[in-house]
């Protein structure tokens, strides 16, 4: 009878474990179980190494992920959104690819705008920044384009 008792208890801890070790990795490696918010698409001509996952944000804070990147027509890159659901974004939004420190990780920084009209969920925003490609830039320089 003890040892059943003891195999009960080792088991119900083994399976606490296994549930704080799958919350962790849900909540630490930013997954989303169910896609909470909504969509915007934003179209741009050169994504310069954005990823899919990549943090999307409003005056430093983050506010939503890149979901989905794609070629679109025309040879440019179409980058869906995935917002949190209290976000309002004006129809006059800007949305610019932007590094982060040094080592160059990308994320979409969007600046919300001031017009009337609101994007709605699905929506796109029209106005859009390419990221600098550095690379580009001082190839540009050395070789006396500029």
């Amino acid at each position: 009878m003890r040892k059943g008792n003891l195999e009960l208890v080792v088991g119900a801890f083994v399976l606490l474990g296994l549930g704080c070790l799958a919350y962790l990795a849900i909540h630490l490696g930013k997954m989303e179980i169910m896609g909470s918010g909504y969509p915007v698409s934003v179209t741009f001509d050169n994504i310069s190494g954005l990823k899919m996952g990549a943090a999307v944000e409003v005056a430093g804070v983050e506010v939503g992920r890149v979901e989905s990147i794609q070629l679109s027509p025309g040879d440019r890159a179409s980058v869906t959104l995935r917002l949190e659901p209290g976000l309002k974004l004006h129809d006059d939004a800007i949305a610019s690819i932007r590094t982060k420190g040094i080592i160059g990780d990308k994320f979409v920084k969007l600046s919300p705008g001031n017009s009337e009209k609101l994007i709605p969920p699905g929506g796109k925003i029209r106005d859009t920044e390419a990221a600098i490609d550095l690379e580009e830039l001082i190839s540009s320089y050395i070789h006396g384009k500029v």
